[in-house]
């Protein structure tokens, strides 16, 4: 097991992780906890309440966290077996060349959301308090890229933190607010537009796209883990649990509260509620909570996007941490973090299909296959053919949920585009 005395440690950008460089299964799940326990996990779970009433959006949340549990999992115990990273799995499924455009993709992605959430700890600082915009934000990403510069157990550490703070302050504000309101009337909530309420299948999505991006990725966690189990039981801390009990968090919340045209990404969230307590002890807990739970997912997706991107230029983690910091600190900075949202959501629903086509190559068709190709057509084609039917249900048929469709529709295709492939080279042997 490695040892957290030496800072710096090798994050193995390159090659296998060694069994002795492995870490604990508290470790592992602790950097897998502070992921989705954070309060976008909890506004997330307010718009879908918001959006579909208390009790579809429990059935959404649970749904689809088994689906993410599952995802996640698969690829999670292909990373413990081999110890690659997300770069080094794509490049036996799309090829030694074809892996970088998965990889820029997904890489990208993450480093948006880096920005997103960089913004939205100067945006909600800023409203709470009216400490400048700008230098709440560039001291927020300078803070989020020293705790990723210091690799996988710097996201230990920050989670280490975090997640308590979470569970004490997130669970205080959900027993206050049902106090107030009674359980009752939690649980009959039918939503701000019980008229036009949200359709499940997009609730289901809305579950599973909130943390496509990062369940892809998982290899880059998950090829710590120091056993098959560990490697499962860090994934089910993350899907159900720790996006379970987010989501409820802020859910429950927004039910209990009722408020009308509720702003979660303004002071209708945990953050605000906190603040709203008049408290200056209060406040500075709130502020340091902040500051910490969206640290966490921001040097979590920071560090997805280094690992990518040090694979694709044969750099280090540290230098793409660095340069990529810079860059969606100042995406943040220029406050325009905002406009990303709907771009990051929507290139987000081809991910699903993308997932499928890794989980089956990887665990079923070709267990153990090397990278033995410069570029996979088979794996594109399918990807392809996935993203078309996930565009095609997002613009056509909203009632369903596009990732789902899509994730089905990429794996069918690989499946049967690998059949037909299987019995082309039979017949030319034969």
């Amino acid at each position: 097991m490695s040892s957290d005395l030496e800072i710096l440690s090798a994050e193995y950008e390159h090659s296998s992780v060694p069994t002795t460089a492995r870490r604990s299964t508290f470790s592992v799940s602790m950097i897998w906890l502070g992921a989705p326990m954070i309060i976008t996990t909890a506004i997330t779970g307010s718009i879908l309440v918001s959006g579909m009433g208390f009790k579809n959006a429990l059935l959404a949340i649970l749904v689809g966290n088994l689906f993410m549990l599952a995802y996640t999992g698969a690829l999670a115990q292909n990373a413990y077996k081999t110890g690659h990273n997300s770069a080094l799995q794509a490049s036996a499924v799309f090829g030694r060349r074809g892996y970088m455009f998965v990889s820029a993709l997904l890489s990208t992605l993450v480093l948006g959301w880096f920005a997103v959430q960089t913004g939205l700890t100067g945006a909600l600082i800023n409203s709470a308090s009216g400490i400048n915009y700008l230098f709440v934000t560039v001291a927020a990403g300078a803070l989020y890229l020293l705790i990723t510069f210091m690799g996988i157990k710097g996201l230990h550490w920050i989670g280490v933190v975090s997640v308590p703070l979470f569970l004490i302050l997130g669970g205080w504000v959900t027993i206050d607010s049902i106090s107030g309101a009674g359980w009752d009337k939690v649980a009959s909530y039918q939503g701000n537009s019980p008229s036009t309420p949200m359709a499940f299948g997009l609730g289901l999505t809305v579950v599973i796209a909130l943390f496509a991006d990062g369940a892809t990725l998982t290899a880059d966690y998950s090829r710590w883990a120091p056993s098959s189990r560990g490697a499962w039981i860090s994934t089910f801390c993350a899907f159900p649990f720790a996006m379970t009990v987010g989501m409820l968090f802020g859910g429950i919340m927004t039910a209990a509260l009722q408020t009308p045209n509720a702003n979660p990404f303004g002071a209708d969230n945990m953050f605000g509620y906190l603040v709203a307590q008049k408290s200056p002890y209060v406040s500075a807990l709130a502020f340091i909570f902040l500051l910490c739970n969206l640290g966490s997912i921001c040097s979590h997706c920071l560090y997805f996007s280094a690992v990518g991107y040090s694979r694709m230029t044969k750099s280090s983690m540290r230098v793409c941490a660095v340069i990529l910091g810079v860059i969606g600190t100042g995406i943040a900075a220029a406050n325009v973090w905002a406009l990303f949202i709907p771009w990051l959501s929507l290139l987000g629903i081809i991910v699903p299909p993308l997932g499928a086509i890794l989980i089956l190559d990887l665990t079923v068709l070709r267990v153990g296959a090397a990278v033995d190709a410069e570029w996979r057509a088979s794996a594109f084609f399918a990807w392809i053919a996935g993203a078309a039917v996930a565009f095609f249900v997002e613009f056509y048929a909203p009632m369903l949920s596009t990732a789902i469709a899509a994730f089905c529709a990429g794996g069918m295709a690989y499946v049967l585009i690998q059949l037909r492939q299987v019995a082309s080279d039979a017949a030319q042997s034969a």
